[in-house]
């Protein structure tokens, strides 16, 4: 696991990720049948790290976000670990050794506590008990075809469709190729010899300018014409060597083996190019202000979006964020020309690329150099050197402006920060600076006025909160004295009924308890009005909770009043819509109490 974690792998739902989550969390378990109760297991990183650190110094380098990563993950799991084996307890009751555990039971406990089914087995072998492994994969399959009918495209592609024949892609330079020729036509995952007007499907050319889905950005869209037909490119990805192209037949039919022209929509290339090019501006801004402990984790680049995940255990501060942001802006209007070299993968290490981690990448490789050259260590070095095949703009200039939209947490140990580019980011600052100059008109502030305004307005709505809640605490002691005189007795009991006026939760609470000091040994259950909201609160003396409790008379009056409410045995509380209801209902409250008492 630490060698995992150490490489960028961390505890995740899919791919390595998984694996990795299924193995802590199975030491996990088996530490806990062992007796411990406490996070434990980040503790034996140290004697690893000292048994084999000099052999693998990245064990060294890496030693408190290995335990950090390994921390989290069993803190995690603690939470669901009891969860999970009360219920997996609660299923194994009722069935002894030879038994079949239902499938269904299992797959509760991978979705909803993350018992991975393995798990589970281990559990239910100690017993002598199986799963029902069909009927897990059922419940799983039922779940993956969810995910499936969310999609456009149902069939997977790329994954059904195999040719054997490479695609040349030529796009690096430009949006179009003429005379290209159709190498397979695809519906529904098969091969067919037509496509006609109206029908999804795929189309697999020998050579194409439209770049595959890869490294993080997303296939590109535009057209396919043929002399029968149009065909409206939706997406673009790999199939093995080669490239497939989604979409519908927009205009006639298209045939096999016939040739054709291509065109890729300019304006989302360029949008997406420009995308492209900031998440390696901001991976390597991420790099110099947080420290090289920083990695990939993954990214989104569309015409639209930038989304770059990363590594890093805690939030990154607004000072951190405004500094990432201008050491791109500053890359970008620099306005250094982008440089792309091919070489092999020893040589682009030894210049100090960064290569994304589960990426394969050949013996030759693109490597792509961005932004002015600085000092460092006595070096020079640009300030950011990646490999990557996507497709990027000609000069930093041409991003035009980087915007940090919002930075969040995703996975433990994992944060993601998104991020506009050109004229998106520009209509993002401009709609900011219009809402900051209407913020200002209507506080008649001058703009660098506003944030101290509000935060005095806030302050003075707390102060005035607090008062009200005071002048309510006031009105509910002054009720008080008056409600002592409404005591009843039911079944030899003696009881408080009444409604008050104007009080909400909060002072219903203080008003119970003003009550409960003035009147021993006694059942109280009182309806405050506020507006169109009624609270109720129920108060049972402990030497009266064997006869009647306070949970059980809250949910009689919320089930009556369509509200809901609950507590325990000496104090339970709820609430409910105010109703014409409210007046029968109080009315028959003592002969249900009577009913209950007897």
């Amino acid at each position: 696991m630490s060698f995992l974690i150490a490489d960028g792998v961390l505890p995740s739902n899919e791919g390595r990720g998984y694996v990795l989550r299924r193995i802590i969390r199975r030491a996990v378990r088996h530490g806990n049948k062992l007796g411990a109760e406490d996070s434990f297991f980040y503790k034996m990183v140290a004697p690893l790290v000292a048994e084999m650190g000099e052999a693998y110094p990245q064990l060294v380098e890496k030693q408190a976000f290995i335990e950090s990563a390994i921390e989290k993950e069993e803190v995690q799991f603690a939470k669901t670990l009891a969860q999970g084996l009360r219920l997996l307890d609660s299923e194994l009751s009722n069935l002894k050794s030879g038994d079949v555990l239902s499938g269904e039971a299992a797959f509760k406990l991978y979705d909803t506590y993350g018992f991975p089914v393995d798990l589970t087995a281990d559990i239910t072998r100690e017993r002598g008990i199986s799963i029902d492994e069909a009927g897990f994969d059922e419940q799983m399959n039922i779940q993956r075809q969810r995910a499936r009918d969310a999609g456009k495209f149902d069939v997977d592609y790329s994954a059904a469709i195999k040719v054997e024949t490479p695609t040349e892609f030529v796009g690096y330079e430009k949006l179009d190729e003429t005379q290209v020729n159709i190498i397979g036509l695809y519906q529904d995952g098969k091969e067919v010899d037509e496509l006609n007007e109206g029908d999804e499907g795929v189309i697999v050319l020998d050579r194409t300018p439209f770049y595959a889905e890869g490294g993080g950005q997303v296939g590109e869209m535009g057209e396919i014409r043929t002399s029968s037909g149009v065909f409206n490119v939706e997406d673009t990805k790999k199939s093995g060597q080669a490239i497939i192209h989604h979409g519908v037949v927009n205009m006639g039919s298209l045939k096999a083996k016939q040739t054709a022209d291509t065109q890729v929509i300019s304006a989302i290339r360029a949008a997406s190019a420009k995308n492209h090019s900031a998440t390696h501006l901001l991976h390597a801004a991420l790099r110099k202000v947080l420290g090289d402990k920083v990695s990939q984790k993954g990214s989104l680049v569309s015409s639209e979006v930038l989304r770059f995940d990363f590594s890093y255990d805690n939030a990154v501060s607004q000072k951190d964020l405004a500094t990432i942001e201008r050491l791109v802006n500053e890359q970008i209007q620099a306005n250094v020309e982008t440089q792309i070299e091919h070489m092999n993968i020893d040589e682009a290490m030894a210049k100090g690329a960064a290569a994304l981690f589960g990426e394969k990448y050949g013996e030759t490789v693109r490597v792509l150099t961005m932004g002015a050259r600085d000092i460092e260590d006595g070096v020079e070095k640009p300030f950011s050197i990646e490999l990557c095949g996507g497709l990027h703009v000609k000069r930093t200039g041409d991003i035009g402006l980087f915007k940090i939209t919002s930075e969040s947490g995703i996975a433990a140990g994992v944060r993601r920060i998104e991020a506009l580019t050109g004229m998106g980011a520009l209509r993002y600052v401009q709609q900011a600076d219009s809402q900051l100059t209407a913020l200002a008109n209507q506080l008649k502030a001058k703009r660098p006025e506003v944030a101290d305004r509000v935060q005095s307005m806030a302050d003075k709505q707390r102060e005035l909160e607090k008062e009200i809640e005071r002048l309510n605490q006031k009105i509910a002691s002054a009720q008080a004295a008056t409600l002592v005189d409404q005591v009843q007795t039911i079944a030899d009991k003696k009881v408080l009924i009444a409604q008050v006026a104007g009080i909400d939760g909060k002072a219903m609470r203080g008003l119970i308890d003003d009550m409960k000091s003035k009147l021993q040994d006694t059942i109280i259950v009182l309806v405050g009005e506020k507006g169109d909201q009624l609270a109720l609160a129920a108060s049972v003396s402990k030497s009266l909770t064997a006869d009647i409790k306070a949970g059980d008379i809250i949910r009689h009056l919320a089930t009556e009043l369509g509200g809901k409410g609950g507590g325990k045995p000496d104090y339970a509380q709820g609430g409910a819509p105010n109703s014409d209801k409210l007046a029968s209902v109080m009315a028959q409250l003592p002969t249900w109490l009577q009913s209950q008492l007897s």
